[in-house]
């Protein structure tokens, strides 16, 4: 039995066959007995993204990790390698849009979206021919999605550097090249089978030997594969690879408590440093954030405008990577929940829909769709409607970022 549940949930009405079930449908489906559903389709939703947290000993991962996820419960200490294991967990992303929402919908429960980061032992000088954890470090990032890269930007004397010194710029290039070295290795091992195959006249070889050779260009002027240029073709023909440098970067510059509203000339050099590559910089003090999560929100909100900042570097940290990883939002809400759903940039209608659950993109009739701006300006679904801002939508329709959304499936 389907339940179909008009926009924010104020009509309602069963059928006996799912074939002849139609109606619009929001978030609050799986709040019937298809505990199931609810399951899949969060499975659906989450899509697989991981985020390496990533950088050398002993500067500050593990401990924005375990304040970066309600789950996380990773060791941090002051010596080498006190991550061994990669460890995983969840954050929520903040968005005060659906905070806004639910308080217009009136809605008994807040959904917000999460992602999830991956806390990576920590890389030297040689990992890619093995030293320290090298191999293991490898492996365990090449299966990520986007790398946060931590650096550490304070001085202290009782946190040891594995260098001796601190140098943002250093450790920033210290592990850009360990990726760059593995990189180059494993292009140049398929290279030589690729071409192979090129002379077997194997489909897509002589496609995937010009990405490779533009990519190991690349390599050995000391530039990440990112800055090879590739077109999405060849893009695609490397896809198999999952190359560590191809993978877009965010540097978080680890600062102590008196300089994040500021940050510092080692900040400045990360900035200088990122600006050359358009890679994402942001300031954030680990400390600061472990002693955040055990404040009550009225806590937070004093304690960090006693900082001179508004916003939690990890709430901006997670922002940060949504944007990297060209993740987008869009909502569903009413007066059981509200709650903000993943997709990717440019995803159509159906295929957004389907984040909720597969039926609702493979029986995709109409979206009913309000800006967001619209809808607060509204105030309601029934203000939307009433001002001609409330639209019906197609299958051709791509999705916009903050879009509120319901959608009528077969």
């Amino acid at each position: 039995m389907l339940l179909a549940v008009g926009y924010g949930a104020r009509q309602r009405s069963r059928c006996t066959s799912s074939s002849t079930a139609r109606g619009f449908t929001s978030s609050l489906v799986g709040q019937t007995s298809r505990g199931s559903e609810r399951a899949r389709a969060t499975r659906v939703q989450c899509r697989g993204l991981q985020t390496g947290i990533v950088g050398l000993p002993n500067v500050g991962k593990s401990t924005l990790f375990n304040a970066l996820c309600d789950t996380g419960e990773a060791e941090a200490g002051n010596f080498p390698f006190c991550t061994i294991d990669p460890n995983m967990g969840k954050a929520k992303v903040p968005d005060e849009r659906l905070e806004t929402l639910a308080n217009l919908a009136k809605s008994q429960k807040i959904i917000h979206e999460m992602i999830e980061y991956v806390d990576i032992a920590g890389l030297v000088r040689g990992a890619s021919k093995g030293e320290g954890l090298g191999n293991q470090f490898l492996g365990n990032i090449r299966n990520v999605d986007a790398i946060v890269h931590v650096i550490r930007c304070f001085d202290d004397e009782d946190v040891t550097h594995v260098d001796g010194t601190v140098d943002p710029v250093r450790d920033i290039e210290t592990i850009s090249l360990e990726l760059i070295f593995a990189d180059a290795d494993q292009c140049t091992k398929r290279l030589k089978k690729v071409e192979r195959e090129v002379v077997g006249q194997v489909k897509g070889a002589k496609e995937e030997k010009q990405a490779l050779e533009k990519v190991l260009e690349a390599l050995e002027e000391g530039k990440p594969a990112r800055g090879a240029g590739l077109s999405e073709k060849e893009l695609e023909a490397l896809k198999d690879l999952s190359l560590l440098s191809l993978k877009p970067v965010i540097y978080a510059a680890n600062v102590a408590e008196d300089d994040l509203s500021t940050g510092n000339d080692y900040v400045k050099a990360v900035q200088d440093f990122a600006a050359e590559a358009g890679d994402q910089v942001v300031v954030v003090s680990a400390q600061v954030e472990a002693e955040l999560k055990g404040l009550d929100e009225e806590e937070r909100v004093d304690y960090l405008e006693s900082l001179g900042v508004k916003e939690s570097g990890c709430g901006s940290l997670v922002q940060a990577t949504y944007r990297t990883l060209g993740l987008r939002t869009y909502f569903t809400c009413g007066p059981q929940e509200s709650r903000a759903w993943t997709i990717h940039e440019g995803w159509k209608a159906p295929k957004a829909a389907g984040v909720i659950h597969t039926d609702f993109e493979k029986g995709f009739i109409k979206a009913a769709t309000v800006s967001y701006s619209d809808f607060v300006e509204c105030g309601s679904e029934e203000g939307a409607k009433e001002k001609g801002k409330l639209r019906i939508e197609g299958k051709d329709y791509v999705v916009q970022e903050a879009d509120v959304m319901h959608f009528r499936f077969n």
